[in-house]
């Protein structure tokens, strides 16, 4: 495809733009999941350090919190291409409510909700 083929288009076709109050509707609720996710690490972390008994278990310590880190740097992507499917991701985990999306659009709402079913039903 020709680049003026797509002139004026967004630069991720399948994702519509987000306007401004939808992008501050979006971080809150990014931010918002992001910081449950690192308290419920942290919860897990003190449980499992209170939990040591033996040098190895630090090691086991560290390769947890290693997997969560890399979980997470996955998941949490604040980039416009990438809402949709982050946000389907953290509905479909329980991360957060539709109600906390309150104010998207329905093209994006849609979206997320797809986004959400797919993975229900491949972890089915």
């Amino acid at each position: 495809m020709n680049p003026s083929a797509t002139a004026g288009t967004y630069p991720y076709p399948n994702d519509p733009p987000w306007s401004r109050s939808e992008r501050t509707i979006a971080r809150t609720v990014f931010d918002a999941a992001l910081k449950r996710e690192l308290q419920a690490v942290v919860k897990e972390a003190k449980l499992k350090a209170n939990q040591i008994k033996e040098p190895a278990d630090v090691w086991e310590l560290e390769r947890y919190l290693t997997q969560r880190r890399k979980d997470i740097d996955r998941k949490y992507e604040f980039r416009s291409s990438r809402l949709t499917q982050v946000f389907g991701t953290l509905l479909f985990e329980g991360r957060i409510r539709e109600e906390e999306l309150r104010g998207l659009r329905d093209d994006k709402m849609k979206a997320i909700r797809s986004c959400a079913a797919v993975l229900s039903e491949a972890a089915a």
